[in-house]
């Protein structure tokens, strides 16, 4: 049963995942034991970002994918009107598997909800692109600190003055995640983060954030503020959630998205990903 999701629910404060692996992480999710943010789940998985559109759409949306790498690196596309992704792990069911998703129509978002069951048209198709938790413990093992992790928070996430590539009738704004750093642990990110273009690769940005059209760092457009301290400077990756962006603009009759920071779990390994 489709059941709506309060706005900002959180996990608890964590540094370590109570889940050991994917499949238990995506079993919980399921149950509805966990509904927060999944960034530090499973931190050995990767994560991905979901698009799914009616197929009449779907090859438009995978050549604005091909033109605009950086923020939707594609991981897996589904087959009309199929649940599951069998490139991406056992047991995996796109319409349960996800904390929450966001359910739009004609640009605007008519629903938050924890289960797509009742919601499911034969003519859906998946995109699964890659995600920036899927670097993050690549990050914390290089000895970068992230304070939204430590701090039990969802990654902040903001609309850019960026313009995406457009295809067909998709087009609208980058999105963008921030980290704080120091400028030291900055530059040892983008070398950690330029080897791995599966899950956004390095940043697009450094410093000002004003640079790039983000007005203040303290109102996100998307997940949750941090703080940053006088040495740091704020990071900036192409995030998956330009899509939703995406679908604001371009209005498409349908589309569903994972809810900001609320990602699928696969069984892939972050080791494995396609390194440069």
């Amino acid at each position: 049963m489709t059941q709506p999701i309060g706005e900002g629910a959180l996990a608890p404060n964590r540094t370590v995942s109570p889940f050991a692996d994917a499949a238990a992480a995506r079993r919980a999710i399921r149950s509805g034991a966990w509904r927060g943010h999944t960034s530090g789940l499973a931190p050995a998985h990767v994560q991905g970002n979901l698009m799914i559109l009616p197929q009449a759409l779907a090859a438009e949306f995978q050549r604005f994918c091909q033109q605009n790498p950086k923020p939707c690196p594609v991981l897996a596309v589904s087959q009309p009107g199929a649940r599951d992704l069998p490139a991406l792990g056992a047991d995996l069911d796109i319409a349960t598997d996800v904390p929450a998703y966001r359910v739009f129509e004609n640009g605007e978002m008519v629903a938050e909800v924890t289960d797509l069951t009742g919601l499911w048209r034969d003519d859906l198709v998946t995109f699964v692109l890659g995600c920036s938790f899927s670097f993050e413990a690549a990050l914390i093992e290089a000895g970068i600190p992230l304070r939204h992790v430590a701090e039990g928070r969802n990654v902040a996430m903001y609309r850019t003055a960026i313009e995406t590539k457009p295809a067909g009738p998709f087009h609208g704004p980058l999105v963008v995640s921030m980290r704080p750093m120091t400028a030291a642990d900055a530059i040892k990110a983008v070398q950690v983060t330029a080897r791995v273009p599966a899950v956004h690769g390095a940043p697009v940005h450094l410093g000002d954030p004003g640079l790039i059209g983000i007005a203040d760092l303290a109102k996100p457009d998307f997940g949750d503020p941090v703080a940053i301290a006088p040495d740091e400077i704020p990071v900036f990756w192409a995030c998956g959630v330009t899509p939703q962006a995406v679908a604001m603009a371009a209005r498409p009759p349908l589309c569903i998205t994972h809810a900001p920071g609320h990602m699928l779990i696969t069984d892939l390994m972050n080791r494995d990903l396609p390194f440069l």
